[in-house]
């Protein structure tokens, strides 16, 4: 069973500090082990997050990383809507990572989410090979509805285990067409990290982390750790013990 630990800062500031430091603790074993270091983004607020330290770290070798997105709106990449849009922005544009080892979704494929689904499977298996991938790290947000990646609560996606990637046309959030890695992917991950600020999601937490809730961010596991960066608002009304990143 995968060890879980919750870290809450004072700010997102110190989040990001400390995303730098365990990126780049992981980034470099896994370089250490296998000569790359493989990752999956999500969007909301993480990318600024991750990228506001990140961006000017010296100590990675990002020409060893392969960069996938956990879900993607079927948006051209340069909509504002775009989760690739965001870490380019925030990240990607500051960093030396071959573009081909930038994994989007198919831009052509947009407007049928099935198609791009299945053309983000591809894009998997020819960096991972066949199989289930294990991805070194997963970063992930959570929603003031306990979503994650794109994976709402009651929705069907919640119990698909054929493919590793679903398309989804129905999001409750807009826009409506998705893909999404699936829980299969998610939990087969050495590290899924999850990023969390802000007052709003101070409920969801509780319930999903004290009470066990059945929420969607609840149902993330993972081969080695889950770890929750959490800024003290997100964190205020969690009762589990918390513990200190030393910055």
């Amino acid at each position: 069973m995968a060890a879980t630990e919750y870290f809450a800062f004072p700010s997102s500031l110190e989040i990001s500090v400390a995303l730098d430091r365990k990126v780049t603790e992981l980034s470099k074993k896994a370089i250490e082990a296998s000569f790359r270091f493989t990752v999956a983004l999500s969007g909301g607020s993480l990318p600024k997050i991750l990228g506001e330290k990140l961006k000017d770290n010296k100590d990675i070798d990002f020409s060893k990383w392969h960069v996938f997105w956990a879900d993607e709106r079927c948006v051209p990449l340069d909509s504002q809507d775009s989760n690739y849009l965001a870490a380019k922005e925030t990240l990607l544009d500051h960093i030396k990572i071959p573009q081909d080892q930038i994994h989007t979704i198919n831009p052509a494929l947009v407007d049928n989410p099935n198609k791009a689904a299945s053309d983000y499977v591809e894009q998997l298996h020819q960096v991972f090979g066949q199989g289930t991938p294990a991805f070194d790290l997963i970063l992930l947000g959570m929603g003031p509805d306990g979503h994650c990646c794109s994976l709402f609560p009651g929705h069907p996606l919640l119990k698909f285990n054929d493919a590793l990637i679903a398309p989804i046309t129905d999001s409750p959030k807009p826009p409506p067409s998705r893909i999404t890695f699936t829980y299969p992917l998610v939990n087969n991950a050495t590290t899924n990290l999850f990023v969390v600020t802000g007052e709003g999601k101070a409920d969801v937490l509780h319930r999903v982390i004290d009470l066990k809730e059945d929420f969607p961010s609840g149902r993330v596991t993972a081969r080695r750790e889950v770890i929750w960066f959490m800024d003290q608002a997100a964190a205020s009304r969690l009762a589990v013990p918390l513990q200190k990143h030393s910055l």
